[in-house]
This record gives C-alpha cells, structure tokens and sequence, in this order.
C-alpha cells in the first residue's frame, strides 16, 4: 500500500459568504492516527464530509487510496467508501434492531457469506469492542459508551482500512471517554487502520494520535505532535491545552 492513503491539496469550501475552508493541505499516512483540533464551527466536520464526498468543495484536490475522488462515478465512490469507515457521533444504530441485527446490517448485499458467517463475524468485532454478551440486546438497553462501541463494531465488520471518526467521545463522562480512546488506540493496532479523529477533547487526543492538527480561520494554523502542541508557546494554541 502507498505509504499516504489520504492526501487533502488546497482544499477550500464556502457556504455563500462565509468561507469555511480556505485552503487546508494534509496528508494521512498508512496506519497513522491523525487528530483534527479545532473550536466549533472551525470547519472539522465540513473536512470530513468533504473527504468522503458527502460535500463538493469549491477547489482542491482529495486523494483517497490513490483516487481522486473527484474523478469518481457515483458508483466508483460508493465502492471506495465500503473502504472507509465512518463512526458518527451518535453511534447512528437502528433503534428498531437488536444490535446482532444493526451490526449484520452492512453484509446485506453480501451474496458469498453465510448466515452463519455473518453471525460469527459480528461476535467476532463485539468481542473485539468489549462488548460480546451485548449482541442480542436492543439500542434502548445500552448506555451511550456501549452505543459508541457497537456504532465502531459495526464500522469494523467491513474491516476497512481508514476510518473516519467524528467526535467519538462526546456526550461521555471522563472514564467512559478515556475507554473509547484507548479502543480507538487498539483498533489502530489490531486492524492497522489509517484514521483521522475530529474532536475537542484534549485526553481522547492525547491517547489516540499519532500527530494532531488546529483548524483556524479556515486553514491548519498548527501541526506536530501532542506532544509538540502541548509545549507550544503559542498563546492561542497553549489555550487548548489548559
């Protein structure tokens, strides 16, 4: 695999006068976490649906697993996103299912495999989230920790090699928080996923990246390592960290 599966170059989107993005260039390496760090409306979500062509930005060039995505049919898209992981802020599961249901739902189309298979495979990414003895439970019945975990099992079960996380540890309390990090930090080793991570929370970034980046005015107005960040003299970005 190329060492970049991610490469976003002079990426600008505008929603009538108010320019969002203005001109973002990032790159995200083969089996790296990446964190995207910004205050509300700095234009993190804008970025991801950009990403996976949920947005047509302005100008600029996206590059995922060497497609220009732009270049892309929608048929073409729909078979790359089935190579992108997406964990929404709410878990996004179907109320009306159990979760066994909600996890098997993405292998619908999936003449090849078995019931049987289906079903191993979702106790297969349950277990792996910690949350084996959940499976036949409803929605309604889990805490909102264990809906994160079921929302990222069910992204893994297509076992895709990036996985887009949009604010993962919102709405948790501090333990819960820090139990999401770290299974993001085990998915990145077991599954060897590339993965950028939007969030506003200082420890989930701490635990999960690789290297972070700031949004400002439109554009990455910092990036290095936590680490680096953390150190920086600079009084906008020391903010974050305090």
């Amino acid at each position: 695999m190329e060492k970049v599966v991610i490469a976003i170059e002079h990426l600008e989107k505008s929603f009538g006068a108010n320019a969002v993005l203005k001109d973002i260039n990032v790159e995200l390496e083969n089996g790296e976490n990446l964190v995207v760090f910004g205050k509300s409306g700095s234009g993190k979500s804008v970025l991801i649906k950009c990403l996976v062509g949920l947005i047509t930005p302005d100008a600029g060039k996206v590059t995922i697993l060497g497609e220009d995505i732009s270049k892309l049919s929608i048929k073409e898209l729909n078979e790359l996103r089935k190579k992108i992981g997406f964990l929404f802020q709410s878990g996004a599961l179907y109320d009306s299912m159990t979760v066994r249901e909600n996890l098997i739902f993405p292998l619908r189309g999936d003449k090849k495999l078995k019931e049987e298979d289906k079903n191993a495979l979702a106790e297969e990414v349950l277990e792996n989230v910690g949350l084996k003895e959940a499976i036949d439970k409803m929605p309604s019945e889990l805490s909102g920790g264990m809906r994160k975990r079921v929302g990222l099992a069910r992204t893994l079960i297509l076992k895709p090699e990036i996985i887009l996380y949009d604010e993962p540890t919102t709405g948790l309390d501090p333990i819960t928080s820090k139990e999401i990090s770290q299974l993001i930090l085990d998915v990145q080793k077991k599954y060897k996923a590339s993965s950028i991570i939007i969030t506003h929370d200082v420890a989930c970034a701490e635990i999960t990246s690789n290297k972070m980046l700031i949004l400002r005015d439109g554009l990455v107005y910092v990036s290095g390592t936590y680490q680096e960040l953390a150190a920086s003299k600079d009084t906008w970005v020391g903010s974050f960290f305090k």
